[in-house]
């Protein structure tokens, strides 16, 4: 292949420089109106427009504010590229307290676009400036009257750079990456009040509020509003505030994971991390909770100028402020009463937005005390598979700990087991409750497995050792299992070319009645499955309590069914297994009422 000779180096002409900018700025008409309606909020602005046309395509965005405004000469200087009043050194990107800073805005999209700004600040009679910039080059300047504040209007976007212009999507693509840009924006400033239309049609009405809950109700509606948890977690060197929602909302999407860190709305893979992680098996792999978090952190531990959009941002302290943002929502989540209502589909299909809502949490979860408990009545299992039930549950008894004061879940008589698979039983105030009895004990058999991970590691040797062959694929994985594996109490030992003597196993197992579970586990460990994004210490935890738990299908007698019960109670975490699935679910009187139509 032939190569052109080498052209010689030079410097580029302004007009091809501030194109060249514009491409990193403004990529698409949601990028326009981020940046002016940050330039409005960063104005002092109380009230903020922002009006859409279009046909097939997105026509003109305008943007109006009642903020400070701009003189006739800072007008101007306004479309210089790097013309700024928010920063003035170096020093100053420590302490950035604003949403902008770069003096690139104005310029980079006037640099793609025909834009009139008219602005006229406070006290300066009827005054104002009128300033018309096609391509970068200005076409008018003049006196003019107008109230106080700003108002920019932008056309033609992207006429001078027609390859931009020809990846731009549909024009209703468009209108959602500016609703979503919007929502980010007015749930970071919820004292600012927004409106923005479309062809004149309303879009979207916030009003000006202290309270974020109102802003998220305007947005989302009443029924997501009166769902969610409050978080809130004040630190020496960061705040945290906001709101989550319980698992029952969770999404396929973490496109309703909002994050505002000093009011900027921003994307944050640690924080989302994060989040997710205070929710832990509560979820699902594949499920996003909705959450509204808010941060005040120390602007010396925040680097804003990362990104040519100033969406991404850097972190000092990741670990001590992910750490914090996991422990305030996994606090919050379990100080409510998490168990869903039959009315919700749970957490294993798509739920739906407008899903019935289970209760206030915001009012706070029911608490029930253990003085409800009356003592279970004894009763002699006779089915065969009775017998291995009895002794898993005697096992987690024997590990349950002290119970605690309270519980999240209620005292409750067992009325019967349906198909092997759920327990039926119904609480003092006429609630309908169908437990899962594999996800419950496999809840209360992985709490007990964690704990002693924490602390001491407790394992019981076999009298005959157990003899495992592998692949030579699952020895290698087996291999660098094998320290984890010791420190959760399952003591492998090599025996010959791809085979292992199992020596101990978990005490949370009790004593094997046969080698199936310990094979199960191996097998599960080798399968080369790294679910739900756990590290394989956490893998190893979850698959031994799955194991080890009463399998579904399993029949139990009703004073098994209720030792079930009454150990969920004592657990961290009673209301979904270690995978995220409900271990249990509610039916009120009424909604029962209303399935027969006696409402």
């Amino acid at each position: 292949m032939n190569s052109s000779p080498a052209s010689p180096i030079r410097i580029l002409d302004a007009a091809t420089v501030n194109k060249i900018a514009a491409g990193e700025v403004v990529e698409r008409p949601a990028s326009v109106v981020k940046e002016l309606v940050e330039n409005a909020i960063d104005s002092g602005a109380r009230s903020i427009r922002i009006e859409l046309s279009s046909n097939g395509e997105i026509k003109t965005i305008r943007v109006t504010d009642d903020g400070s405004g701009m003189s006739h000469d800072d007008a101007l200087l306004a479309f210089t590229p790097h013309a700024t009043s928010k920063i003035a050194t170096v020093d100053d990107l420590n302490h950035i307290r604003t949403l902008g800073f770069r003096g690139e805005a104005l310029a980079s999209i006037a640099a793609v676009s025909r834009v009139t700004l008219v602005t006229k600040p406070e006290g300066a009679g009827h005054a104002g400036t009128k300033i018309v910039i096609e391509g970068g080059e200005v076409k008018e300047h003049a006196v003019t009257g107008a109230p106080a504040g700003t108002s920019v209007l932008v056309e033609n976007l992207f006429f001078n750079t027609p390859a931009r212009k020809k990846f731009q999507k549909s024009k209703n693509t468009e209108l959602a990456h500016i609703h979503a840009i919007m929502e980010g924006i007015c749930l970071a400033n919820p004292e600012i009040s927004f409106r923005l239309f479309h062809n004149r049609a309303g879009q979207l009405v916030t009003d000006r509020t202290p309270d974020i809950l109102e802003t998220i109700a305007r947005i989302y509606g009443g029924d997501v509003a009166r769902e969610l948890i409050p978080v809130s977690s004040p630190l020496p060197f960061m705040n945290i505030s906001g709101w989550i929602s319980p698992p029952s909302r969770a999404r396929k999407d973490n496109a309703r994971m909002l994050i505002a860190i000093n009011q900027r709305y921003v994307s944050s893979p640690l924080i989302n991390t994060a989040i997710k992680e205070g929710y832990g098996t509560l979820l699902p792999k594949d499920r996003f909770p909705v959450t509204f978090i808010r941060l005040e952190i120390d602007t010396e531990l925040v680097d804003v100028n990362v990104h040519p959009t100033k969406k991404l941002v850097r972190l000092t302290k990741e670990k001590e402020i992910g750490d914090a943002v996991r422990d305030a929502v996994k606090r919050a989540l379990l100080s409510h009463d998490l168990i869903p209502a039959a009315a919700a589909p749970a957490i294993s299909g798509q739920l739906p937005v407008d899903m019935q809502p289970i209760g206030s949490a915001i009012a706070g979860p029911p608490v029930y005390t253990y003085g409800e408990t009356e003592p279970a009545g004894v009763s002699e299992t006779t089915h065969t598979g009775t017998a291995t039930s009895d002794r898993q549950l005697r096992q987690t008894e024997l590990t349950s700990g002290i119970n605690p004061v309270n519980s999240l879940v209620p005292h409750m008589d067992i009325i019967g087991q349906f198909g092997g698979i759920y327990i039926v039983a119904t609480t003092k105030t006429g609630e309908l409750i169908i437990i899962d009895q594999h996800a419950a004990h496999e809840r209360i058999l992985y709490e007990i497995v964690k704990r002693r991970s924490q602390g001491e590691h407790s394992s019981q040797e076999l009298l005959v050792p157990l003899v495992l062959q592998r692949t030579a694929k699952e020895a290698a994985l087996l291999r660098d299992l094998m320290p984890k594996l010791a420190d959760e109490g399952l003591v492998l030992e090599e025996f010959g070319r791809d085979t292992f003597l199992v020596r101990a196993i978990p005490a949370a197992l009790g004593k094997p009645e046969e080698s199936s579970t310990i094979r199960e586990v191996i097998g599960d460990l080798v399968s080369g499955d790294r679910s739900y994004g756990a590290d394989d210490r956490e893998r190893i935890t979850r698959i031994i309590a799955c194991r080890g738990a009463i399998k579904a299908g399993t029949v139990c007698t009703p004073e098994q069914c209720q030792r079930v019960i009454d150990q969920l109670r004592l657990v961290e975490n009673p209301f979904t297994c270690p995978h995220g699935r409900p271990t249990m679910i509610r039916f009120t009187r009424s909604e029962l009422d209303g399935m027969f139509k006696r409402t």
